[in-house]
């Protein structure tokens, strides 16, 4: 399996572990804040189908323009932000699942042309769509911890 492949396996299967995460965590322990100025479970899961938006934007920005320079990302300069993060869990749920349905369809379907492309990213510098979705991943297992942590 190559590189490529691992990366959309952890695409199509990583959210796979809300189920379990999930399970048997009350409203009131999704809903908490470890801090005031923290977010809860909720606003994790809703940060990251924001994200899926975000990143659905710049595979279009890499697919269509040359070498784009992407600035970090960063909810609390996102207008959109303050509106997703008062989501219920079901709308943020089906949000999630909808986007990463999308977000599948779409790098399953990018020509290999389009695959090689590269934005450059104003920390970690220039990267490939299997970079950028692999840093994507990541980005995603970090909340997919907290929401772990906070659903305890």
């Amino acid at each position: 399996m190559t590189l490529v492949e691992v990366t959309e396996v952890r695409l199509n299967t990583q959210l796979d572990c809300l189920q379990v995460i999930l399970k048997g965590a009350s409203s009131a322990a999704l809903d908490r804040k470890a801090a005031p100025d923290k977010w809860s479970a909720v606003q994790n899961l809703a940060h990251l189908a924001r994200y899926h938006e975000v990143f659905l934007e710049r595979l279009e920005r890499i697919r269509t323009e040359d070498r784009p320079e992407i600035a970090r990302y960063s909810a609390e300069a996102d207008r959109a932000w303050p509106e997703w993060s008062q989501l219920p869990l079901e709308e943020v749920l089906a949000r999630l699942f909808g986007l990463r349905a999308q977000l599948v369809a779409l790098v399953g379907e990018l020509p290999e042309s389009s695959a090689s492309r590269t934005a450059i990213h104003s920390t970690f510098g220039e990267m490939n769509v299997a970079l950028w979705t692999e840093f994507f991943l990541l980005h995603e297992t970090h909340h997919l911890y907290r929401v772990f942590q906070l659903a305890r």
